[in-house]
């Protein structure tokens, strides 16, 4: 009984094969898929022929066109397979609903993360973050994305899903600077104040550096060597790879002037 309920409903919702119209279905498809070439032919065409300040508001057109054509397409063919009546009409689309939820799910989650970060504000435009491994400065806030510009001018869309599961890091927070710090590795037979003191003057001295923040050297001493971080900070964050720039070759300079060898750290190797 079970088996002849199943077989029933199924042949209500689909077609015999008898009705089926294959002809018209074949020919359907390929006129999808001419107008579907002639997109991909004439959109970059047209992006080529028109200013340089237009072509990528034409270009994203392409992949919305496809899309269209194919929605189109289903929409015609469905008809030709499917009984249209209410009922049969409610169960696709009810299947459609369940297939389209598991689809979006992650979809989805970033838009509810995006509600939380607009409540929370782990990150804001402005700030300098490391989201899923990927640094730069918040551009713009979505509903779905944070718009990030890294270091090498890139702009990167980081889903604000990822709160989920990464680490923020939010490096200054609102603020107009942020920490800075530039490492050095010193042999460890050397006068560790006054390397202190120089690479404390190699920051007074930077043209970058916000005289109301404090500047601190911090030393550690490593079975290769000693290990010494200048801690300090910019007027702007994005000053921030200037600054350390500046403070990294001054001190390499100065080091190297005082006396004092650098050294590296050992590479580490496999094995117990």
């Amino acid at each position: 009984m079970p088996d002849t309920a199943t077989g029933g409903a199924a042949s209500e919702i689909f077609r015999s094969w008898d009705e089926i119209r294959l002809d018209q279905a074949l020919l359907l498809v390929a006129a999808a898929a001419l107008l579907i070439a002639a997109v991909r032919w004439f959109v970059p065409k047209l992006a080529s022929w028109v200013p340089e300040r237009f072509r990528f508001r034409i270009l994203p057109w392409e992949p919305i066109l496809r899309v269209a054509i194919l929605a189109l397409l289903g929409l015609k063919l469905l008809p030709i397979f499917i009984q249209p009546t209410t009922e049969n009409l409610l169960a696709i689309a009810g299947a459609s609903a369940v297939a389209l939820g598991f689809a979006f799910k992650d979809y989805a989650a970033s838009l509810v993360a995006g509600v939380v970060a607009l409540y929370e504000r782990p990150y804001r435009a402005g700030d300098w973050v490391e989201i899923g491994g990927v640094y730069g400065e918040v551009q713009s806030l979505g509903l779905r994305t944070a718009r990030l510009k890294t270091p090498d001018d890139t702009e990167v869309s980081v889903p604000h899903g990822l709160i989920w599961t990464q680490p923020v890091h939010n490096a200054n927070s609102g603020a107009r600077d942020l920490m800075c710090v530039a490492d050095f590795y010193l042999d460890p037979d050397h006068d560790g104040e006054q390397a202190r003191r120089l690479l404390t003057d190699v920051a007074l001295t930077s043209p970058y550096l916000n005289l109301e923040r404090p500047v601190t050297v911090v030393a550690a001493e490593k079975p290769w060597g000693t290990h010494y971080r200048l801690k300090a900070y910019p007027f702007e964050c994005r000053d921030q790879f200037q600054f350390t720039t500046d403070l990294t070759l001054r001190a390499k300079a100065l080091l190297r002037q005082g006396g004092f060898t650098a050294v590296t750290a050992p590479v580490a190797t496999g094995g117990v």
